[in-house]
């Protein structure tokens, strides 16, 4: 049986992946109204990411036992004043995602529970590249300014994304 501190800060961080993949559901539906639909694409794609984390959470707190708790999720945004306000948003959501994964490894190194030190260690590995890919986006923003052509671009490369399950293990 799962660790009871341990299970509690595993039902927040679920129901916080969830809550993450309705902002970026949002995000996606901003920039599907604002025609560009590369960037709406992108985050569309982090929308799928995050509800396979919440459920890579999910099965794992069942699989040792615990109770999953869902919670109702709070309203998220869905007006910014431009598009590097977005992805600016995104990183420090990110960020704070990263903190509470640290966060909970504490706590399980804390209570012995190797279990789940070994699972968090591949959220914590998918949230260095989470923030990295964030940052080379603002960093093309930053980059590029207003210059039309250059966003049209940048949304021709972002639909390129692909989405792929990574919270599953090979055969």
């Amino acid at each position: 049986m799962i660790n009871q501190e341990i299970e509690k800060k595993l039902n927040k961080q679920i129901n916080l992946e969830f809550w993450s993949s309705q902002l970026y559901l949002s995000m996606s539906a901003y920039f599907s109204a604002k025609g560009l639909p590369g960037f709406a694409h992108w985050m569309f794609i982090q929308y799928q990411e995050e509800v396979t984390h919440a459920l890579k959470f999910f099965n794992y707190l069942i699989e040792r036992g615990g109770k999953v708790i869902l919670t109702p999720i709070a309203a998220v945004n869905t007006e910014w004043a431009a598009t590097l306000d977005v992805f600016m948003e995104t990183q420090a959501h990110e960020k704070e995602v990263t903190e509470r994964i640290y966060q909970l490894a504490d706590t399980a190194i804390a209570n012995r529970d190797h279990a789940t030190q070994s699972m968090l260690r591949w959220f914590i590995d998918e949230q260095v590249e989470e923030e990295a890919n964030v940052q080379a986006i603002i960093d093309t923003l930053n980059l590029v300014q207003d210059n039309g052509y250059a966003i049209y671009g940048l949304d021709k490369e972002l639909a390129t994304r692909v989405f792929v399950d990574s919270t599953q293990t090979a055969p």
